[in-house]
């Protein structure tokens, strides 16, 4: 678990940086501020669209070729690398042609339109950073496939790499060339293309499942299993999009309605400070998935050769430590708001950003603990092969918690409706949670000693 999670989650979180940095310089420059920070986090859902694409196609690879190489069937593993890339290839330039084409709609339905200045800062962000759509689902997608390959540490030395790029080109545009949003997004697609570049470079180099010419033919039952083994980290993202897009009308909605953000130089601070609640959430969540994503090739390895009581004492470590993080981070949201709100240009802003500010962390993010253990679950619950029990999970805790309260909240509680949503959705979820991972407890004991008799 240490060999693989460690790297992922370093990885996961290096991706994360990418928009949060973005943001971190983005609040600190005076003449873009909080409209700069209400643009981006307009733009984030946008990015997550092309992260699930990116993370069905490479964690059904990663999964595929686990299970494969459990078994024994390297040719499979091969044919579903070669298959993997190619539907990255199409499906990344589709997209960018889509972002390109529609993106004034695209902006205005997740909730650009806050106000005229918002709306101009998103429109630059966005059309740059669709440019680098291709790079960045290369190589993401590209990542847990380099894991399952066996090289854990180049997958998250490739995605460091970028970051790092980002992070130094970022103060420089920002500030010496006051590019502003365009700088922003330039920082971040230049990174981009330092990792997919390190990608192709290992495609090339591969170890254990090293494709050959033939294996980029595309198979439909080949596509058929790696996209099935890699729907619910499609569905995990994508309806957070749903809730993302949900979540920002209802700010723009609300927050127009309220005495003091529904005045024109303020209409833009809660969408701008929700966006920030949510990167810190990012953080936190690139932590907790990298430790069960990380898990991955172990639970598929031994759920292949039949080792299943190996899966359950994993399944164990796994949630202390995905609850542990979870606590660590309530801790600091609720104890530390006002630091955390002051690395986002806080001392910039008026009274009213600080104050919201706190008030969203303390609320949005209280019941972390579980919105880290229902995560853990739905993806251990993939890695098992137990694709429908991790997709309604997921599906239920997006888009009929996450979607529903969001909408629903906000008639009763205004803007503070949306705030409630985020806790009461994980309380709901978590309750479901449990029953699934009792099942699976259950489960893996009796099939795992059943395993243990045969073993001797």
């Amino acid at each position: 678990m240490r060999k693989y999670a460690i790297p992922c989650i370093i990885s996961l979180l290096v991706g994360a940086l990418y928009n949060i940095v973005d943001q971190i310089f983005i609040a600190n420059a005076t003449y873009l501020g909080s409209y700069g920070n209400a643009a981006n986090t307009v733009v984030f859902p946008l990015t997550v669209i092309a992260l699930a694409i990116a993370v069905m196609i490479g964690d059904g690879c990663c999964a595929f070729v686990s299970l494969s190489l459990g078994k024994e069937e390297t040719k499979s593993a091969k044919k579903s690398v070669g298959n993997s890339v190619v539907l990255m290839v199409v499906s990344s330039l589709v997209l960018m042609a889509v972002y390109l084409v529609f993106s004034d709609a695209i902006i205005a339905m997740f909730g650009g339109t806050v106000n005229e200045e918002t709306f101009h800062h998103s429109k630059e962000y966005f059309f740059y950073i669709s440019l680098g759509i291709p790079f960045y689902m290369f190589g993401q997608a590209m990542n847990p496939v380099i894991r399952a390959d066996g090289s854990p540490k180049f997958a998250m030395i490739s995605t460091l790499a970028g970051a790092v790029i980002n992070i130094v080109l970022d103060p420089i545009f920002i500030f010496a060339f006051k590019w502003g949003m365009m700088g922003a997004a330039v920082a971040t697609v230049i990174g981009q293309i330092a990792t997919a570049l390190l990608a192709i470079w290992y495609l090339v180099n591969m170890k254990l499942v090293k494709p050959s010419k033939g294996d980029f033919k595309l198979e439909a039952d080949i596509i058929r299993r790696t996209l099935i083994l890699g729907i619910t980290s499609f569905l995990s993202q994508i309806s957070l999009v749903a809730a993302m897009a949900a979540i920002n009308n209802m700010i723009r909605k609300y927050g127009a309605m309220d005495e003091i953000f529904g005045q024109e130089q303020y209409a833009q601070i809660p969408m701008a400070v929700v966006g920030i609640v949510m990167k810190f959430f990012q953080i936190v969540i690139s932590i907790v998935v990298g430790m069960a994503a990380g898990c991955i090739p172990v639970v598929g390895y031994n759920m292949g050769a039949g080792l299943k009581d190996r899966a359950k004492k994993l399944f164990t470590t796994l949630l202390i430590a995905e609850a542990s993080v979870g606590l660590v981070a309530l801790i600091i949201v609720e104890v530390f708001p006002q630091g955390l709100i002051g690395i986002f240009g806080a001392a910039n802003e008026s009274s009213y950003y600080t104050d919201f500010a706190i008030k969203a962390f303390r609320i949005y993010l209280c019941m972390m603990v579980f919105a880290c253990v229902n995560k853990a679950c739905f993806i251990f619950l993939q890695a098992m092969g137990k694709a429908l029990e991790s997709t309604a999970l997921s599906m239920v805790r997006e888009i009929v918690f996450g979607v529903g309260f969001a909408l629903l909240l906000p008639l009763k509680f205004g803007l503070d409706g949306v705030l409630y949503s985020m806790p009461l959705s994980d309380i709901l979820t978590f309750l479901i949670a449990v029953f699934l991972i009792c099942q699976t407890y259950k489960e893996l004991s009796v099939d795992g000693a059943k395993s243990k008799e045969a073993s001797v």
